[in-house]
C-alpha cells in the first residue's frame, strides 16, 4: 500500500518551518511497507539555490546547475528521494507536474522546469525492488502544500537510518 502524504507516525513542523517562506510547497510520497519514498520542495516561481555535494558515492541530478556562473539561475523543484540512483527517475514526474503549470526556465520552445535532486540509499532497509519513479514524484507534487511539513519516517526519510 502506498500513501501520497503521511503514514501517520510523523510530527508536523511548526509554522516557522520551510513553508513559512512564501511560494514554497512541500509534498511527500511514502511507501511504508517498502520503506521508501520521496520528498519534493516546489518553487514554481523559481528560487536561487546552492549545493555542497559530499560523501563517497553521492547520487545527484542537475546539481552542477547550482554552481555560480551558470546560465540557469533558478530552480523550480528540489527532489530528495529514496531508491538510490533508481529514485532519481522521480524527477521526471516533478518536471511533468511543473510543466503542466507552465513553471520553468523560459526558452523559445517553451518552459523547462529545473529540478535538482539527491538520493538516499534505502535499498537494504525495505524492498529494494520498490523505488520512487515518475508517478511517485508526480504524486509527491500533488500532495504538496504550504502548510506544516510532516517530519520523520515520511517521504525521503522513510527508509533513512
Amino acid at each position: 500500500m502506498t500513501v501520497p502524504s503521511t503514514p501517520g507516525d510523523e510530527k508536523a513542523s511548526p509554522p516557522q518551518g520551510i513553508t513559512a517562506i512564501s511560494g514554497l510547497l512541500v509534498g511527500h510520497w511514502t511507501d511504508p511497507e517498502a520503506c521508501t519514498g520521496c520528498t519534493v520542495v516546489l518553487c514554481p516561481q523559481g528560487a536561487t539555490a546552492g549545493v555542497a555535494v559530499l560523501g563517497g558515492a553521492p547520487g545527484t541530478r542537475e546539481t552542477d546547475l547550482l554552481r555560480p556562473g551558470f546560465l540557469v539561475e533558478r530552480v523550480h523543484g528540489v527532489l530528495l528521494t529514496g531508491g538510490s540512483a533508481f529514485g532519481l527517475a522521480a524527477a521526471q514526474g516533478v518536471m511533468r507536474w511543473l510543466e503542466e503549470r507552465n513553471a520553468g526556465h523560459v526558452t523559445s520552445s517553451g518552459v523547462v522546469p529545473i529540478v535538482v535532486g539527491a538520493v538516499v540509499y534505502d535499498l537494504g532497509i525495505g524492498r529494494g525492488d520498490v523505488r520512487p519513479g515518475p508517478e511517485e514524484g508526480y504524486a509527491a507534487c500533488q500532495a504538496a502544500s504550504a502548510g506544516p511539513v510532516a517530519e520523520g519516517s515520511v517521504g525521503a526519510g522513510t527508509g533513512a537510518t
